[in-house]
């Protein structure tokens, strides 16, 4: 079958390769459509912490079943593939929270892929795409991931959010806040971003991040800050800087994570009676919800797919997106279909 394999950071090769062998029980799906994430371009980038080269990237799947596995969905079935591996036995499992799991295996990452033409799952990880068109189904991941923040948040309805980063993963987040009844604002280093966050989702309400942001966010609540601020930079200053964002008696979220040491200051913190909440993945309820919120066009999919390429060009294009980002929020590739 067809593959694209990372070999080394910097170096992508289109292969051919055996079609993967099923472990028992586990479902052989067609892949569809697979999403580039950031992550993506990390591991070409050579930026990624914890990888192994060479890697099959690629976690953001849409697919056809075709063998279904024990107990699972009927041959032909249109899914959606939660590529969060779990093991199904230790703490974060047995709470019902895989999407923590202590030896957890994400797709592209730990192990391959979907940038090739067939992959291998548990059948509990796959879920009806009933209603959605594959590129759609293709989405569903990392929105599911800002879902997933926005109800660890526990915030209700009418309350004020703030969204820190316009890139994918804060403009889904941003559209969920939304979808929960939050009144969201969006905040960014860029202008732009801002601005096509506006025209493209209605985000009209946003600040441009910088020495100004505090004031900017004292003038904008009235001296209150917000009710919830969700972090989705991946930048370890911005995270700090959020504490001061947040109302007395509100949350923090940090849906991104670094690698750096976060400080804050605890009398800030204690005084404000914040919770500081960290999200990681998603679980079946998100990606449910992320599934319903498309099909009820609570989510303009169109506006969040802004390039598309093919696997045989996925060498040439994802190298290209790794450097020129103007214009892109999320870009898919097709495989099949």
């Amino acid at each position: 079958m067809k593959a694209v394999v990372c070999v080394e950071p910097g170096r992508l090769e289109a292969v051919e390769r055996e079609r993967p062998a099923v472990p028992e029980g586990w479902a052989r799906v067609a892949v569809s459509h697979v999403g580039i994430c950031g992550t993506d371009y990390h591991i070409f980038e050579g930026k990624h912490p914890f990888l192994e080269y060479p890697r099959v990237m690629g976690h953001e799947v849409s697919a056809t079943v075709i063998e279904p596995g024990a107990g699972g969905l009927a041959a032909g079935t249109p899914v959606v593939v939660n590529p969060y591996i779990s093991c199904g036995t230790c703490i974060a499992c047995r709470k019902g929270k895989p999407n923590c799991c202590t030896a957890i295996r994400v797709l592209g990452v730990h192990t391959d892929g979907a940038f090739c033409e067939e992959i291998t799952v548990p059948p509990e990880n796959l879920y009806p795409a009933e209603g959605l068109s594959l590129e759609a189904a293709a989405t569903v991941e990392f929105l599911a991931i800002g879902a997933h923040a926005v109800r660890r948040s526990l915030t209700p309805a009418g309350s004020r959010a703030l969204i820190i980063g316009a890139g994918p993963i804060g403009l889904g987040t941003a559209l969920f806040s939304r979808i929960a009844g939050h009144d969201v604002t969006l905040m960014d280093t860029s202008q732009e971003r801002l601005a096509m966050a506006a025209e493209r989702f209605g985000f009209a309400s946003g600040l441009v991040a910088g020495a100004s942001a505090t004031e900017e966010v004292s003038r904008v609540t009235d001296g209150d800050g917000f009710d919830v601020v969700f972090d989705a930079t991946g930048y370890g200053k911005s995270m700090e800087a959020a504490f001061g964002y947040v109302a007395h008696g509100g949350a923090l979220v940090l849906v991104s994570v670094v690698k750096d040491e976060i400080r804050f200051s605890d009398p800030e913190f204690h005084k404000r009676e914040m919770m500081l909440i960290g999200s990681r993945n998603a679980t079946r309820v998100d990606f449910e919800h992320v599934v319903a919120s498309i099909r009820a066009g609570h989510v303009p999919v169109e506006a969040l797919v802004t390039h598309r390429t093919t696997l045989d060009d996925v060498p040439v294009d994802l190298a290209r997106w790794a450097t020129e980002k103007g214009g892109l929020i999320k870009a898919v590739v097709r495989v099949a279909g």
